[in-house]
């Protein structure tokens, strides 16, 4: 079933392609489209500011509903064929079978029934509100800050709410009244057109761009231990670190407020979630270390190394004071921290706090990051030159030949003082190969291993892109 530009509504065989039957009678834009549960009946809402309501099987009108003051973006049927309907106008009303108002009208310009019909929502600029059909009664509010809300839908299961605004697909899990946002969908470079769920793990969007993108999504894995959502919103905290483990299918990630999260890397959904004493210091990192959860941390007093399931330290690391460091990471074999600073590269074991190496720089400019792979690591430096070290026993010179990590790197703007966006590169081209777009150009931090990017930012988000599809052979 479509409505177009045409002013007709047609009605298609799914199986040949086929018109089965086309509809006439509104005199402007038929912009949405609607059939009974029953299968009987449809209804089309127009920019002539009115609802139509036709035979299926007769393609003849029965009804003409008249009450917004402009064109109507959205129609739909209650599984007792009661209509609801959502105008430029700026209202939503309700209709009995005679095309009768029922109750009040609600503030939105547009409107989505859950499958059960037991539940609406309609969005209103800045705001989607989630009520029950039989009585209006509020469930949830839902907000994106400095977003305008295009479309909405939910999920079958009516557990999930999915939101467009401007290019950026928003869901939410309205399960209680709070609701929590557990997805960022980023992708479209121009605004959505559309939005529907065709499965509980299936989301579709079509978009100005031209293009249709199907999204996977499925449900949590882990509810999230229990945390103080109110003193970290996710609007307010920066991400200060993230890791990828691909291997556990996990990414960690910390903010300013201390706050470790785990990030399920197929569904981009928060697994766990633990508050640590790491408030407010910038250089850390954090990865899964024989099957817990360890946080690093830079303190006045040197490397703080923390379990955050036990919230117990392991091991404080006493460093000189007058070090000025530039990256941190834990090692990929997990054994130890690495430090870089103007001087010196410098590793720590995790498990005793001893030196396990370092490397004197003969010459490295202020900003710096660290590229880590089991022992080896490397530095990048901002003039794009990247030296390695291998600290396996003792500290060895890598040749810029054995940079045997991925073809693909992640360019990070937030190094240094360059403003340009974000990218991924072809290190051996020079070709850049993808952007982050828009908001998400500037990550405070990030980590890439040749399929995944992990990035966080100001604002608290943590995106996850999954490249396996998207680089070339």
């Amino acid at each position: 079933m479509s409505g177009s530009g045409d002013k007709t509504i047609i009605l298609w065989d799914v199986q040949t392609g086929g018109v089965v039957r086309t509809f006439h009678g509104h005199t402007d834009w038929v912009w949405s489209v609607s059939i009974s549960p029953d299968c009987t009946t449809i209804a089309s809402g127009s920019g002539d500011t009115t609802i139509r309501v036709w035979d299926l099987q007769t393609g003849e009108c029965n009804q003409i509903i008249r009450g917004h003051n402009s064109y109507i973006t959205s129609v739909g049927f209650s599984l007792t064929n009661l209509l609801i309907s959502a105008s430029v106008d700026g209202a939503v009303h309700q209709w009995d079978v005679d095309g009768q108002p029922i109750g009040p009208a609600y503030p939105g310009y547009g409107v989505a029934l859950s499958l059960d019909c037991a539940h609406f929502i309609s969005w209103d600029q800045e705001v989607a509100t989630v009520r029950t059909s039989d009585s209006g009664a509020i469930v949830v509010e839902l907000h994106v800050a400095g977003g305008i809300f295009q479309h909405c839908c939910f999920s079958p299961d009516t557990r999930f709410v999915a939101c467009a605004a401007g290019e950026i697909i928003y869901i939410w899990d309205i399960t209680n009244s709070d609701p929590c946002l557990v997805k960022t969908f980023v992708g479209h470079t121009k605004d959505i057109t559309s939005l529907a769920f065709s499965s509980p793990s299936l989301l579709i969007s079509t978009s100005d761009d031209k293009s249709i993108t199907f999204w996977q999504f499925n449900t949590l894995l882990k509810e999230p231990v229990a945390s103080d959502l109110k003193s970290t919103p996710l609007t307010s905290v920066s991400i200060k670190s993230v890791s990828l483990q691909a291997g556990d299918d996990i990414a960690i990630s910390s903010d300013s407020d201390g706050v470790v999260k785990t990030w399920d890397l197929s569904t981009g959904l928060c697994k766990t979630t633990f508050q640590t004493p790491a408030n407010g210091h910038n250089w850390r990192d954090v990865q899964l270390i024989d099957g817990r959860q360890v946080i690093v941390w830079l303190t006045d007093g040197g490397i703080c190394i923390w379990d955050v399931e036990k919230s117990e330290l392991l091991q404080m690391v006493d460093i000189p004071s007058n070090h000025h460091f530039s990256d941190f990471r834990i090692s990929g074999d997990k054994s130890k921290v690495f430090c870089v600073d103007e001087k010196s590269i410098q590793a720590w074991s995790i498990q005793t706090g001893e030196t396990a190496g370092e490397v004197r720089l003969e010459c490295v400019p202020h900003f710096c990051s660290l590229i880590v792979d089991g022992s080896r690591v490397w530095v990048h430096s901002e003039d794009s030159s990247t030296h390695g070290w291998d600290f396996a026993l003792s500290p060895t010179p890598l040749p810029n030949t054995s940079l045997d990590r991925p073809h693909l790197d992640f360019i990070d703007s937030t190094k240094g003082w360059n403003t340009g966006p974000s990218r991924i590169e072809d290190t051996a081209t020079g070709k850049e190969v993808f952007q982050l777009p828009e908001r998400y150009a500037k990550p405070l931090v990030s980590q890439w291993d040749g399929r995944y990017l992990v990035a966080g930012y100001e604002c608290g988000e943590v995106v996850i892109l999954d490249f396996d599809h998207m680089l070339p052979q």
